[in-house]
């Protein structure tokens, strides 16, 4: 049994057996690390139903616990506190359980499926910043569902259609006299941004012309020559021209050709894509249904609204009086038709920024009137802001942070860093390009997954390949260290289960030991956040063994046994952790 599980149980039966207070779940803490102790109850939520004060109650409770485990050597009490101390034993008999255990931490899988949804890019740019967020947390609670046991589909809703589409075939068809991203050797989702950002330099630039005149601002921006062709192609298209639809199928198909190289080069990947111009139209039979339930309701000019006063929000429009979608239509249709499309889901989460909050609000309320049972079971996996020190992105002017750029630029630093630093300028070790893109794909994924979600960042490129400080080149630079520790070793260990741990072993192990509780935290909290911080936390404490004693060559046989084993699980968890981080590792450093 679990050692906090076993010592919940007792406390149980010892409150019920002498002050008759019945307590099915005894919360098991940590022991603060300036206090004596492994882990701690607290005394004050019982002090009310008895006639003790905290320090004779405690001494009891203490007494009947360690008198009922073995597991428990010595407790003390602190203010209101009860710490107590768990036996060197317990501890060498885990570590010893667990040493081949490559599984460890991870769930046994069941038919238990969520549809997890992230990245939803635009074809009408490359993905920024942002997207890597985006992209990096969808991943990740996708692989932490999976250690969790649940089966995971991995979506992603493609932005295919709409006016900001328009523009950049408009701009295109106006300027690029038939260039193709082959033909200017340009990636296909950059080469299209581009012609987006041309659309927004000429409309600015006519918009002027008719304020000019005399044309009042937002009436110039809705009537510039350009804007009128966007909108005519915004027509043909929803009429089906087949010369518009020809050259946004070509478009489109640029723009994923260049989406896929990125993803590649993140590391992600999707079990399905759905589209916004397929999906636009599944809401419609939604919206059919909500009003014969009367969920929904028509106004005089035909459009399709839901009231939410009782929900606390407001009104919410569902579809225009002249038969054509919004977003809620569509993603409504798109929730019905990936439920359709799965069985056994257990839930879906959205991986989306947090300016979208009041619009998966009103979704998931919206499916719950209409009386879809999984409505309870969606998530919105709401994300902070992506900031670079000099400033926001702002996509029409073409100053976002290009993902691509971003990386390679990244790559190139941790060349230049790695390589003007005097230890490898005197060593025979060569990195190759390879090690190069993992350490600096290392030091990103790390530096956005340890953020808490809700939390904005303010990414620092320099910061994050810092090999001294809480980075992912740091993890890694110790998990390379492990690796030429354990090369050297070529039998069998064992661990002499009388061994008396020193502070140091101890406390690597107990770290170890909560590596279950941290996944399974992780996928409740769905966040990252909390596998990556414990991984540092894990490093920092076995680097301090390593500082402090000798792993190879120790004072005994037992000890550099036990610290070959610490070593082992330390290895194996990195590599876990890493994996659910979507970080790889590199061979050397």
């Amino acid at each position: 049994m679990e050692i906090k599980s076993e010592i919940s149980n007792l406390a149980s039966k010892f409150l019920n057996k002498n002050f008759s207070i019945k307590a099915d779940y005894i919360e098991i803490q940590n022991t603060r690390k300036d206090f004596e102790g492994d882990i701690t109850i607290a005394l004050f939520p019982y002090l009310k139903n008895i006639n003790k004060d905290k320090s004779e109650f405690g001494k009891e409770f203490g007494d009947f616990i360690t008198k009922n485990s073995i597991n428990i050597s010595n407790f003390n009490i602190a203010g209101g506190f009860l710490n107590l101390t768990i036996s060197h034993n317990y501890y060498l008999n885990f570590i010893n359980s667990i040493k081949d255990n490559l599984s460890f931490g991870k769930a046994e899988a069941s038919d238990e499926t969520y549809i997890v949804e992230f990245s939803s890019p635009n074809t009408n740019k490359p993905l920024h910043l942002g997207h890597i967020r985006n992209n990096l947390l969808g991943y990740s609670i996708s692989k932490i569902l999976e250690a969790n046991g649940k089966k995971v589909q991995k979506v992603q809703i493609i932005n295919d259609r709409g006016i900001h589409i328009c523009k950049s075939m408009v701009a295109w068809k106006q300027f690029a006299n038939g260039s193709t991203p082959d033909s200017d050797n340009v990636k296909g989702d950059k080469f299209v941004g581009d012609y987006y950002i041309m659309f927004d330099k000429v409309h600015k630039e006519q918009m002027k012309e008719l304020i000019d005149s005399g044309t009042d601002k937002d009436l110039a921006s809705e009537n510039t020559e350009i804007m009128k062709s966007a909108k005519e192609e915004l027509t043909k298209w929803e009429n089906n021209d087949l010369e518009t639809r020809k050259i946004w199928k070509m478009m489109n198909n640029w723009v994923y050709d260049g989406f896929e190289t990125t993803y590649k080069l993140l590391g992600v990947s999707f079990d399905k894509n759905y589209y916004e111009s397929e999906t636009y139209i599944l809401g419609k039979n939604i919206m059919l249904d909500g009003l014969n339930k009367n969920v929904f309701y028509k106004r005089e000019d035909s459009s399709v609204w839901i009231n939410l006063d009782d929900e606390g929000l407001d009104e919410k429009l569902l579809l225009r009086s002249d038969g054509t979608s919004v977003y809620m239509t569509q993603d409504l249709g798109t929730a019905v038709q990936r439920i359709a499309d799965n069985t056994n889901v257990r839930g879906m989460i959205y991986t989306v920024g947090n300016e979208q909050d009041y619009h998966f609000k009103v979704l998931f309320k919206i499916l719950k009137k209409l009386g879809y049972d999984w409505a309870d079971n969606l998530y919105h996996l709401s994300y902070g802001m992506v900031d670079l020190p000099s400033g926001k992105m702002k996509s029409r002017e073409g100053t976002v942070v290009d993902a691509d750029d971003l990386i390679y630029d990244l790559v190139n630093t941790v060349k230049q860093t790695t390589e003007s630093l005097e230890k490898y300028q005197s060593s025979n070790e060569v990195l190759n390009h390879d090690e190069y893109r993992k350490i600096a794909l290392g030091a990103l994924k790390y530096y956005i997954l340890k953020v808490d979600p809700k939390k904005n960042i303010l990414f620092n490129p320099e910061e994050s390949i810092d090999l001294t400080g809480n980075t992912g080149p740091f993890i890694q630079y110790a998990y390379v260290r492990i690796q030429s520790i354990l090369k050297k070793v070529n039998k069998d260990i064992d661990i002499n289960l009388d061994y008396s741990l020193n502070e140091k072993e101890k406390e690597v192990i107990k770290i170890i030991h909560d590596y279950p509780s941290v996944i399974n935290n992780s996928y409740k909290e769905l966040s990252p956040a909390l596998l990556a911080n414990y991984l540092f936390d894990l490093v920092k404490s076995y680097n301090s063994l390593y500082q402090n004693h000798h792993i190879l060559n120790s004072e005994s046989l037992d000890s550099t046994s036990i610290r070959l084993i610490i070593s082992i699980k330390t290895s194996h968890i990195i590599e876990s952790c890493c994996d659910l981080l979507g970080i790889e590792l590199p061979n050397k450093m």
